[in-house]
């Protein structure tokens, strides 16, 4: 069975038009500033993990800047990268989406 997930994940991190395909329909200001949030990272290497950490990243300018306005757009897009980031992961590793999902919201969550 891991075998096969693997294959799977690879097919989704060598398309390199995953993440603008699957934006397409965001508002140009969202996509840009998702890619923004992800251009650390070749188009190639959008994968699961590398998505949830880019969401990170968003909510850590969010959290920087508690009560400005001008950080709206990084919240969109720290939560549109979320959504990605189970997308992927339910596309490349169902079985493990539960366990991802989990994990994503613990290293996402500011501390108590």
């Amino acid at each position: 069975m891991a075998r096969r997930t693997d294959r799977r994940e690879r097919r989704l991190t060598a398309a390199p038009d995953w993440l603008e395909r699957e934006t397409a329909r965001a508002p140009e200001a969202l996509r840009n500033r998702v890619r923004h949030s992800v251009a650390g990272n070749r188009q190639e290497d959008v994968t699961p993990k590398a998505l949830a950490e880019a969401a990170g990243r968003a909510l850590d300018r969010v959290l920087a800047r508690p009560g400005n306005r001008a950080v709206a757009l990084d919240l969109l897009a720290a939560d549109a990268l979320v959504t990605l980031a189970l997308l992927a992961q339910a596309q490349t590793s169902p079985d493990r989406l539960g366990d991802f999902a989990a994990a994503v919201l613990r290293d996402v969550s500011p501390p108590a």
